[in-house]
């Protein structure tokens, strides 16, 4: 448990008004922080927590919040502060009350609204993590360089540093080679979540989208879309409503595999098992698409 006064101290410093909370709630759910809600009784807080060390995870994650509300485009939590007490990294963030359901097509049109905030290069001016793995920015004028260096193949050598891949190796390197060709429908650079999979939106009790844990970057908007699909999808009306702002192009069918292969190849490197399966199953499907 962090020192919740010290943070009590540090929300009233940031907001300009004083918070004298009353013992903190635990909040259960996170696989990689922990979590407490603070409240007085008008005003309420979500605070996450960690190892010192993880303090440049908290001050990225912050940075992306401010990054993706910039865009006025979604909900996301507005973050408060972050820092370190004696024993614990934090941030901090307003304390949202979701509720059961909401209205998905309008998820689909404003993330459609964020994906067009832009940039001159992908990629972004901080690193950040994508769960607890470092995920490397360096900004870059070519999508296919920034993907293949900062993306998939950082992710390929993590696992055979790590003794993972197997024939995942072999086979990546092969597809790194090749996978070029694949893109050939001139991404921009779009402002992206980086993480966005199922449990990273949800509804707040209006009904409205809220996103939140973002790896932000500047990327192929696909790379959003690509992931939403990853673990069960977000809904027909999501899809429709994001094509009907904004369609996608043709082989989005094909790149979204290449994109989501980065994701499992990251879950490969945090938690091993069968991820190494996927992810080969996922290479040897893009080589033969490319006659490999």
């Amino acid at each position: 448990m962090p020192d919740w006064r010290e943070i009590a101290r540090q929300i009233s410093k940031a907001t300009g008004s004083t918070f004298s909370p009353d013992t903190p709630r635990q909040i259960s759910g996170g696989c990689i922080n922990n979590a407490i809600r603070l409240s007085d009784g008008v005003a309420s807080y979500f605070v996450k927590f960690n190892q010192t060390s993880m303090r440049a995870m908290f001050e990225a994650e912050m940075a992306g919040l401010l990054e993706l509300a910039a865009s006025h485009a979604i909900r996301v939590p507005q973050p408060i502060c972050c820092g370190t007490t004696a024993n614990e990294a934090y941030l901090v963030m307003e304390h949202i009350q979701f509720g059961t359901s909401g209205d998905s097509a309008r998820a689909g049109r404003e993330l459609a609204a964020m994906h067009r905030t832009r940039q001159e290069q992908f990629g972004w001016h901080r690193d950040n993590t994508i769960g607890s793995t470092p995920q490397s920015n360096a900004r870059h004028a070519d999508w296919v360089t920034f993907w293949r260096d900062e993306r998939l193949g950082l992710q390929l050598e993590l696992a055979a540093n790590s003794g993972l891949g197997g024939p995942l190796i072999e086979r990546g390197e092969l597809l790194l080679s090749l996978f070029p060709a694949l893109i050939d429908h001139n991404p921009q650079p779009s402002l992206l979540h980086g993480d966005l999979w199922g449990g990273n939106l949800g509804y707040d009790r209006t009904g409205n989208p809220v996103i939140f844990d973002p790896a932000t970057y500047y990327g192929d908007r696909e790379a959003d879309l690509a992931m939403t699909e990853l673990f069960g999808g977000f809904g027909q009306p999501f899809y429709h409503a994001y094509n009907e702002a904004w369609p996608l192009e043709a082989g989005y069918a094909v790149r979204k595999t290449l994109y989501n292969l980065y994701h499992i190849t990251n879950h490969l490197n945090l938690f091993g098992g069968g991820y190494a399966e996927q992810a080969l199953r996922m290479t040897e499907q893009l080589l033969a698409e490319l006659g490999h």
